[in-house]
């Protein structure tokens, strides 16, 4: 009985042994973090909104972390592709990802196959930020406001034409969603250029565009495009006299937000990515990052990474249903 007492007792002190050598290696990455330059992946195109905020947030972590924070942006799939670069990297901090909601909330919704586990294979760290689409129209179509364009749908099924850049990004689904809850059916024309959607929605190829406020607002103030409405659930304290497509057109609960989030590979230690979530969230509340976030119709992301990790289980329910309702499948 002594001697087997004795042989628990030291399975024991083995495995706290084991357990607080795994604490203290934790803990010491965080501490000594970082030590070389660290990667941000940014999965969309170079000059994007999310391009733009991380390079902006890899500035201030450039300052804070006394080490070069480097952006590639690597673009495709709606954010798949460098998504799935990022989640195959060394689980070390020091290639992270700010990835997409088409990437990491839709895309599983509408592939057969993901070529990665969008909760498996990363570790959320942060929101970085979120922005609502407006919606604008060619001056030649005959509405003034949201219920007129759904009106004129109806009484001409089939005309109406709306670009985006791609299957599962927000100008798809805020178009989508629209013709579902509207009861009318317009046609997507995909774009791999955003700035030659523009270009062809201000020369009258099509009609409709839902587009973030500092692509489409420098044509809206010039005559060249018609603000509708915003798709965010509240109207942007930014652009107050833009009325949400829930009021403008009666659609109840219409709410849609572009956002990007802050992501490591799956296995990076618990310690670090807490810590790199609180430099983050000190970075994106600096007041200039929130000035220019807030002037693009923004909002500054934040948070820790279990309010990231419920965020995007909480949109992943969302659009798996009118994924599927929609029939919307990748380009």
């Amino acid at each position: 009985m002594f001697v087997r007492s004795i042989q628990k007792l030291c399975v024991l002190a083995v495995a706290a042994g084991l357990a607080g050598t795994a604490f203290a290696q934790q803990h010491s990455a965080a501490a000594g973090y970082p030590n070389k330059p660290v990667k941000i992946i940014v999965a969309a195109a170079a000059g994007s909104s999310p391009d733009a905020i991380g390079r902006t947030l890899a500035t201030k972590l450039t300052f804070a972390w006394g080490q070069p924070v480097v952006i590639e942006d690597i673009a495709g799939l709606g954010g798949i592709v460098g998504t799935e670069r990022a989640a195959k990297a060394t689980p070390d901090g020091y290639t992270l990802v700010i990835s997409t909601i088409g990437a990491v909330a839709v895309g599983q919704s509408m592939m057969d196959k993901m070529p990665y586990d969008p909760v498996k294979d990363l570790a959320p760290i942060s929101l970085v930020m979120s922005m609502p689409n407006l919606l604008v129209v060619h001056p030649a179509v005959p509405a003034n406001n949201l219920r007129e364009l759904i009106a004129y749908a109806k009484q001409n099924p089939g005309k109406l034409r709306y670009g985006h850049p791609g299957s599962g990004t927000t100008p798809h689904l805020s178009a989508e969603l629209l013709d579902e809850m509207a009861g009318i059916k317009m046609m997507g024309i995909p774009y791999k250029s955003s700035s030659q959607m523009m270009t062809d929605l201000l020369g009258g190829h099509y009609e409709v565009l839902f587009h973030n406020s500092s692509v489409v607002l420098p044509h809206a103030k010039a005559g060249a495009a018609r603000i509708l409405a915003i798709t965010s659930a509240e109207r942007n304290a930014t652009l107050p006299d833009i009325p949400t497509v829930a009021e403008a057109g009666g659609l109840k609960g219409f709410a849609v937000n572009a956002w990007w989030g802050l992501y490591a590979p799956a296995g990076v230690p618990a310690e670090l990515v807490a810590k790199i979530s609180a430099d983050v969230a000190t970075a994106l509340a600096q007041a200039d990052v929130k000035s220019w976030v807030e002037q693009q119709g923004g909002v500054p992301g934040g948070g820790t990474p279990q309010s990231l990790r419920n965020f995007q289980a909480a949109e992943t329910r969302k659009w798996h249903d009118l994924v599927k309702s929609a029939n919307i499948k990748p380009d």
